[in-house]
């Protein structure tokens, strides 16, 4: 069989999947009319679910995260969120573009902070406009597939999903439609975090609490775009006519952009984070498909949850740590110098040069006790 057939057969067959809203583990899903994975026996929620207090939390664009406590509230609640997902052509770089698959619009979809014990009740939307199926695995959550079986929504249909956060730490939710829509979904840009903040707050490996200041949400991605013959990269009419090429590309695992967000560069410069010295800074850090390396220049990390195990004590004093494939960790750090931190993977080629990196803006006052130039650069005599 030519090459060409075969790449419009992998194209009709995945596309046609989406569409039909079939996936890898089932035919075409069923829709439970008791609210559990349908072919089960069901045990009912319990009706003090609905006596809880219902909290509604705005989600906002990364790298910024919602309004939170620190605290935990006195009694679990239903926190409420709402996600409308959007395909969308987004620039990579200049003259560079892909086409992306977006919770609530960016890359990569919003952060949710909730508390252990929370419910969390997500009401999910496919835009009229879309082509695709699509749905959502979140991590943190217990059963049907981190709900994926249960949020399977076509284009112009929403599903709401209520689910128990019981387990602490902060992690990664994607879309999982099936087969080989799943990574190809993931790599566009379809994945995010959600932090469930534990008991009794943040501690350290003595047990006393410790806080921050503010957090950032660093939702890290690597991007498969196909070159032409010339080798420019591609651009497509649809996300659909760009399947069987970003496949050919993406099997091979080597990804053309690593970004921090939608796009090189996307947190630096006038863009860049910002803190004061004396703040306590929070970054929390998505890779939803492969190993990444978070590093400082200029700072370290005090505490650092490389698994998002929050409520475990942290590792202290770390230079470099590691974030594993599909999982989002968490590192603490209060600045102490003012000037511009670069916060990157590193691997120093996928951050310099494919774009994982963004800046921190510090403002606050120089301390020399930490650090002086003694002699500025002159001649040196032989």
């Amino acid at each position: 069989m030519k090459a060409t057939t075969i790449r419009k057969s992998l194209l009709c067959s995945a596309i046609g999947a989406c569409l039909m809203g079939t996936s890898a583990f089932a035919a075409d899903p069923v829709v439970s009319t008791t609210g559990g994975l349908p072919g089960y026996e069901v045990i009912k929620a319990s009706p003090s679910i609905d006596k809880l207090q219902r909290v509604k939390q705005t989600l906002v664009a990364p790298p910024n995260v919602p309004e939170h406590s620190l605290k935990s509230p006195a009694a679990p609640r239903v926190v409420q969120v709402e996600m409308t997902i959007e395909e969308k052509e987004i620039e990579v770089e200049p003259g560079v573009f892909m086409w992306a698959f977006a919770f609530n619009g960016t890359v990569p979809g919003p952060m949710i902070i909730v508390h252990e014990g929370d419910y969390v009740e997500l009401t999910l939307k496919n835009m009229a406009k879309n082509q695709l199926v699509h749905n959502i695995d979140f991590h943190a959550s217990t059963g049907a597939l981190g709900a994926g079986e249960l949020t399977h929504v076509q284009p112009g249909q929403e599903v709401v999903v209520r689910w128990k956060a019981s387990k602490p730490g902060t992690f990664v939710y994607h879309c999982a439609p099936g087969g080989p829509m799943i990574p190809w979904h993931v790599v566009h840009g379809m994945n995010g975090a959600i932090t469930v903040l534990p008991k009794g707050g943040l501690k350290d490996k003595n047990g006393k609490s410790i806080t921050y200041d503010k957090a950032y949400y660093i939702g890290e991605q690597d991007f498969y775009l196909p070159r032409d013959e010339k080798g420019n990269f591609k651009r497509f009419e649809t996300a659909a006519e760009s399947m069987a090429d970003d496949k050919e590309v993406m099997d091979k695992l080597i990804p053309s952009h690593i970004v921090f967000g939608d796009r090189k560069y996307a947190y630096t410069g006038e863009k860049a984070l910002t803190a004061k010295v004396g703040e306590t800074v929070m970054f929390y850090h998505s890779q939803a498909n492969r190993f990444s390396y978070p590093h400082l220049i200029g700072g370290h990390g005090d505490y650092v949850w490389e698994r998002g195990n929050l409520a475990d004590p942290p590792a202290q004093n770390l230079e470099t740590w590691a974030i594993a494939a599909g999982s989002t960790g968490a590192a603490m750090y209060t600045f102490r110098q003012p000037g511009v931190y670069v916060y990157l993977n590193h691997n120093l080629i996928e951050s310099v040069n494919l774009g994982a990196l963004a800046h921190v803006k510090v403002d606050g006052k120089w301390d020399n006790n930490l650090m002086e130039q003694l002699v500025a650069p002159r001649a040196y005599k032989e």
